[in-house]
């Protein structure tokens, strides 16, 4: 059944694939962003409006009549506490405007690890992103205590781009690891299950994540 999506982040690489995706299987889609010129692409199912996400009301205006929010969101390096102003103009924007589900493309640092550690807590972890990733965890429980109708979709530990298989395992909190104990996903795959989600809604007021 055709959807009416709102998608913000539009421009990056993640919310691109989830555009394509959206409008490869029929749905409608709607780009929000600051800049109109960045989108390129062109197709009958595709609209273009400009809309600030830091603005609720700036979000309900552009996000009334669709039945679906998305939000690739992503903040630049050094205003990574920016995410937690967009849960909150997020959350408004979407009750004003009546959608009735918000799915927001979130962070792996929460994931719990075969030890029970959060992924961001490992060694292994990158120091250069922590700070986003503690972000992303803010901003999660902001979502989670919510009272709108809200996913969270945490990636699997690496994410790139790469190629379409629609073949890839879903989990809840904690990380999908491979036989080799590697957490990856394609973006491209990442998009396959965010539209699935969409289209199935089987997780609700949760959080999931992919890997292979």
């Amino acid at each position: 059944m055709e959807k009416k999506i709102i998608l913000f982040g539009a421009t990056g690489t993640i919310g691109r694939a989830i555009m394509h995706e959206a409008l490869r299987r029929g749905h409608r889609v709607t780009a929000a962003v600051r800049d109109t010129g960045k989108i390129t692409e062109t197709d009958e199912r595709l609209q273009v409006v400009e809309a600030d996400i830091l603005r609720p009301d700036s979000i309900a205006s552009a996000a009334r009549g669709h039945e679906v929010l998305v939000s690739a969101y992503g903040p630049k390096f050094g205003a990574e506490e920016e995410l937690l102003e967009v849960a909150r103009t997020l959350i408004e924007g979407v009750r004003r405007a009546g959608v009735e589900r918000l799915i927001v493309v979130g962070g792996a640092g929460s994931l719990k690890t075969e030890n029970g550690e959060r992924l961001m807590e490992t060694q292994e972890f990158p120091e250069e992103i922590r700070t986003l990733a503690l972000a992303h965890a803010d901003a999660f429980d902001i979502y989670q205590g919510s009272d709108v109708a809200w996913t969270y979709f945490s990636p699997a530990s690496i994410i790139e781009p790469g190629r379409r298989t629609g073949s890839f395992r879903i989990g809840t909190d904690w990380l999908v690891t491979d036989e080799t104990g590697h957490s990856r996903i394609s973006v491209e795959d990442y998009a396959v299950a965010l539209v699935d989600e969409i289209e199935e809604g089987q997780f609700v007021n949760a959080r999931f994540t992919v890997g292979y």
